[in-house]
């Protein structure tokens, strides 16, 4: 029996689990889409399996993982890899992918078909991967094709992801399967990742990633318990292959406190006469079995436990030095006594349970671990091929750091911060980078002028060398620091880095690496959110200024004139985005040129020289398509058609925006996507397309990690609410665009149409004076040059909702400064293009309405300013002014009639758009003028105060005497004299048996003639 227990300490029966196993299997069921769970197939599961060291993890996963496979499921396995401190980047991604590669090869290179290069920094039997210089969305494009490649892998058949304990991942593996839960939507897909819950102290960073995971519906945690003493029972049962006495199973219960692994090594330990109360001290009972096998294969058991999680058998007989009998002799036994186990594929050896593999390392000594390390070190750079290409890098700066040799670990952990990079995985280059920043000094001088920063680093902030011939400087490594910081979201460590590099260039000597370093600097604070920036870019500027071209130059007035396209646009950011384009071009900066000259056609168009403008970022977009930087492709997809919007031409907008997402989508350019969305839903809400618009918001609100097009989505749905008459979903729409574009740095693209929102939204609660408020602000502030596309709705607004507030008695005060405030900022804006001409006289024609000036010639101007511009609800607005005035002044049968079929126009537009003010506005106007909008005529309507017995014109007049409207004010609304007012109002309150215009309007209120609110609305006035 001893034997049969040496050779199996894991029961062969699967003790207890049953509600959890049931959770998994349910999980696959739903992914699968078969019984159990109707309605719900195809739907992506993610669970998170935690519990204690020891509790039976593993065995779970192993257990549900034979359930998938008979179910016809294809399971890929991949384990977070421990290498003393360093963890891989993506190793258990890429460890699955590898696997799923070996099952499923045809179906996984379709899958990837495109994008093979990109998909080959998880994955390198994809392909090369080109070194490129540093791509700002080049992590969340991996992230985005990752996804979209398991999406289309699962489409056909289901998979299941396991990721073995997380709680050693390293921070990209964190970030990516944080992406994938919250992203994945379609596919027949099951991802379960362990942890070890008792390892996740409270500033472990596993932590910060359980409480967000735990926020999203479509994950579910299970926590694995303790065994009870019944399980305990079977679990002994299995192992020993008998019945226990109760008495073994009562002190083996006690003293493992139901933990499956502990279980197990008292069960040995008492079968080998030692007893289940051995020793208080865990590390030992772990050790007791390592130090009954031989020596030889005890010193095996000690090179695997500081080599990695799993050592592969070339590099272990490299290290260890045994002849290939004598190695395999010592594995047989240390297997044999369930210590090691073959790894997954059989290329290598790993301990059966982490715990004992801690164990074992924790009991070398200093110098002996040392001493492995180096071993470690020389098997691998004698011969590189003893491990996968993947993960050499890694290994070996882990393997000559703890060997603490600083001449050999400064170079391996510089190019391990370099393939980390290559891989997008720059949380590990940063951890790297900070290594190699530690180790500088105590590195030989000799090894650092060995040094090239064209080998281990893509910023090179000049110093008037070759990067090639030049020794790399401290100074080159934390100008890597600071962008890779910048780039995993690391700001704060970013921006300590750069301030310590810039107090090392106090003294002047290099201006253009100064300069660099405060550009990063003010990427930095924006993205911090401690300010705009300006402040860093002028003192970079200022650097810069009267220094030859160079690379570092252009890309300083790059940053200066896209920094003043979004703040100040104006004569200043013209000259530098020129000078930039000059610049760039000079030095061959194609990434710099291509974004400056996008800035550049950005800021002719809003200097109303559209053509030459839209042609300049049209070659941009071509120009990139072709071999241009990624982040230039998406952000020439989003630049050009918010110009081609901003002129009023927006079909032209859509149809590049349409092409956009299919490029960004193919390209995983997830924030551009973002972007594109956003601007989609701009240029469809012009058009009238408005459920067309929401759908585009709604993806722009969903995609991406970015706020501002989240606060683009807001500002659509603020819109759309606000015409529909919805204010309270507007209200709450603007209050959510306000928190996504933030205070800490205002650009009027974000704050004019928050403004005009807010003017808009009070006017149309009756608020003037709040809506005169914000008017005020925005006046006082200014509208840069550049900037019509939103000064001119913004003052078309105001103007409106002065007009519409004429006849209030609070709207006299002040009204002529008003009006002069809005004509006179309407004068400084440009008309340089159809759409701003139109608001211009849109505007005007308002500000004369406001002065109680109803001009059919002048709207007849505006309507026809309007049409040509294929925006269907501001026609249906300016037709139903138009129509207005025609029927202000004793209209004449032709002006009826034209008014008649203007009105009908609006309303067919208002109905469709489910636009309610404006539907309503025109519903009573044709009923002040007793017109008939309907081409045939309709049943008539149940009336709430038919039974009062009045007519329909005394209806009008109680519903505005309920309004509180004077005779005078009555009269001017229903295109009546005074007098003809006067007489209506007797009568109705004749016909109600009322004494005054306070009881008539009381009875108005009960028979619902006057809409519940209007009343308090009136009030607040």
């Amino acid at each position: 029996m001893l034997g049969a227990v040496e050779t199996r300490s894991v029961s062969p029966v699967f003790v207890g689990r049953t509600e959890e196993l049931g959770v998994l299997r349910e999980a696959l069921a739903r992914a699968a889409g078969r019984g159990g769970a109707p309605g719900l197939g195809g739907e992506p599961q993610a669970l998170l399996l935690g519990g204690e060291a020891g509790v039976g993890k593993t065995r779970l996963v192993e257990e549900f993982a034979t359930a998938a496979v008979r179910e016809g499921a294809v399971v890929a396995l991949g384990g977070c890899v421990e290498i003393g401190a360093d963890g891989l980047p993506f190793a258990p991604f890429s460890t699955a992918l590898r696997a799923l590669h070996r099952e499923l090869p045809a179906e996984l290179a379709a899958a990837a078909a495109g994008q093979e290069e990109e998909l080959a920094r998880l994955l390198p039997e994809l392909g090369e991967t080109r070194h490129a210089r540093y791509d700002e969305e080049g992590t969340a494009r991996l992230f985005e094709l990752t996804a979209r490649l398991l999406e289309r892998l699962a489409a056909d058949r289901t998979i299941v992801l396991v990721l073995e304990d997380l709680h050693w991942a390293d921070a990209s593996t964190r970030h990516l399967l944080a992406y994938l839960l919250r992203t994945l939507r379609t596919g027949r897909l099951v991802v379960l990742a362990s942890y070890r819950s008792d390892d996740i102290h409270r500033r472990h960073p596993l932590r910060p990633l359980l409480a967000e995971l735990d926020r999203l519906r479509s994950v579910r945690r299970i926590e694995l318990r303790r065994f009870n003493r019944t399980e305990v029972r079977h679990q002994l049962a299995g192992i020993l292959a008998t019945e226990p006495e109760p008495e073994r199973v009562d002190e083996i219960f006690e003293r493992s406190d139901g933990n499956a692994f502990f279980v197990e090594e008292l069960a040995v330990a008492a079968h080998d006469g030692r007893g289940c109360a051995l020793t208080d001290s865990l590390r030992d009972l772990l050790l007791v079995r390592v130090e009954k096998l031989p020596e030889d294969a005890q010193r095996i058991a000690r090179i695997v436990a500081e080599g990695c999680s799993t050592v592969e058998y070339a590099l272990l007989a490299a290290v260890a030095g045994l002849p290939e009998d004598d190695l395999i002799e010592a594995l047989r036994a240390a297997v044999g006594a369930n210590i090691l186990i073959a790894a997954p594929g059989g290329d290598g050896y790993r301990f059966r349970h982490s715990l004992v593999r801690e164990a074992v390392s924790d009991d070398l000594l200093p110098g002996e671990r040392s001493r492995l390390n180096r071993r470690y070190a020389e098997a691998l750079e004698a011969d590189p091929t003893l491990v996968p290409a993947g993960a050499r890098a890694t290994r070996l700066a882990s393997y000559w750091y703890h060997a603490h040799d600083a001449a050999k670990a400064l170079p391996a952990v510089l190019d391990a911060s370099a393939e980390a990079r290559s891989r997008h995985a720059h949380s590990e280059q940063l951890r790297l980078l900070e290594r190699a920043m530690e180790l500088w000094e105590a590195a030989p001088e000799a090894v650092r002028a060995a040094l090239r920063p064209v080998d281990h680093t893509e910023v090179y902030p000049p110093c008037g060398c070759d990067p090639a011939t030049t020794p790399l400087r401290y100074l080159d490594l934390m100008a890597e620091a600071a962008v890779a910081g910048r780039l995993c979201g690391e700001r704060e460590r970013a921006l300590r880095i750069t301030k310590r590099a810039l107090d090392l260039l106090a003294d002047g000597d290099d201006p253009l690496r100064a300069a660099w370093f405060w550009v990063q600097r003010s990427m930095l604070t924006e993205g911090l959110a401690r300010g705009d920036g300006r402040q860093q870019l002028a003192t970079a500027e200022e650097l810069v200024r009267g220094l030859p071209p160079s690379e570092v130059h252009a890309e300083v007035l790059s940053r200066v004139a896209n920094w003043s396209m979004l703040r100040a646009p104006g004569p200043d950011a013209f000259s530098a985005a020129q000078r930039a384009v000059e610049y760039a071009h000079m030095v061959g900066a194609e990434a710099i040129e291509l974004n400056a000259r996008l800035t550049l056609g950005g800021l002719m168009v809003e200097a109303g020289d559209v053509d030459a403008g839209v042609a300049e970022m049209e070659a941009v977009r071509v120009r990139a398509l072709e071999s241009g930087p990624a982040v230039v492709v998406g952000r020439s997809h989003v630049n050009l058609p918010s110009g081609l919007e901003g002129v009023g031409r927006s079909r032209e907008a859509v149809r590049v925006l349409r092409e956009g997402l299919e490029v960004t989508r193919r390209m995983g350019l997830l924030t551009s996507e973002a972007w594109v969305w956003a601007n989609l839903s701009e240029s469809l809400l012009s058009l009238g397309h408005w459920e067309e618009a929401t759908e585009a918001a709604t993806k722009a609100r969903d995609t991406g990690p970015g706020a501002k097009p989240r606060g683009m989505s807001c500002v659509c749905f603020a819109e759309i609410a606000l015409a529909r008459g919805d204010l309270a979903e507007a209200a709450r729409s603007l209050l959510a665009a306000r928190g996504h574009y933030g205070t800490h740095d205002p650009m009027p693209q974000y704050d004019l149409p928050l403004s005009r929102i807010m003017i808009g939204l009070a006017a149309a609660e009756g608020r003037l004076l709040d809506a005169r408020a914000e008017l005020a602000r925005a006046l006082d502030a200014g509208f840069p040059p550049g900037t019509q596309r939103y000064g001119w709705p913004l003052l078309l607004t105001a103007a409106t909702a002065e007009a519409d507030a004429r006849a209030l008695p609070v709207a006299e005060q002040d009204r002529a400064e008003v009006l002069d405030r809005i004509r006179t900022t309407a004068k400084r804006l440009t008309t340089g293009a159809p759409v701003w001409l139109a608001h211009d006289l849109w505007v005007r024609a308002e500000l004369r309405r406001a002065e109680g000036v109803a001009d059919p010639h002048t709207w007849s101007d505006v309507v026809t300013a309007v049409e040509p511009l294929e925006r269907p609800y501001d026609l249906a607005r300016v037709r139903h002014r138009l129509a207005e005035a025609l029927l202000a002044d004793g209209a004449d049968e032709d002006a009826r009639a034209r008014a008649t079929e203007l009105l009908r126009l609006a309303a067919a537009v208002a109905d469709h758009l489910g636009a309610r003010p404006l539907a309503d506005a025109v519903t009573l106007l044709a009923r002040r003028a007793r017109l008939t909008l309907s081409r045939t005529p309709d049943p008539a309507p149940a009336d709430p105060v038919t039974a009062l017995g009045l007519t329909g014109r005394e209806h009008d007049v109680l519903r505005l005497v309920a309004a509180g409207r004077t005779n005078r004010q009555i009269a001017e609304e229903l295109f009546i004299s005074p007098k003809t007012a006067s007489v209506h109002v007797s009568n109705i309150l004749g016909k109600l048996g009322v004494s005054g215009r306070g009881e008539a309007a009381a009875v108005a209120h009960r028979v619902g003639l006057v809409p519940q609110g209007a009343g308090e609305r009136l009030a607040a006035r």
